[in-house]
């Protein structure tokens, strides 16, 4: 398989930048994928220590990944304390 495609490569280089904007994607895809798994707090790794992680965040702990006009920084925390 490998060989098919490095011949084809030699044969028509005008496919090499599709071939690299392909792997590029799915690199980017699988980072952002990684990211969600360990950096999200809908996700619990460890339910015996930390059942419910995301009753452990501050009010200031920006969890998406694009804020827009809030200011984590200078929220409060609205509700109680379980």
């Amino acid at each position: 398989m490998l060989s098919v495609m490095t011949k084809q490569l030699r044969t028509h280089p005008a496919l090499i930048p599709l071939f690299v904007f392909i792997a590029g994607g799915c690199a980017m895809s699988a980072a952002y994928l990684a990211r969600l798994a360990l950096r999200s707090p809908d996700v619990c790794w460890d339910k015996t220590n930390n059942p419910e992680p995301w009753n452990k965040l501050e009010p200031t702990f920006q969890y998406k990944f694009i804020a827009g006009n809030v200011d984590y920084s200078k929220l409060k925390k609205e509700g109680p304390d379980f």
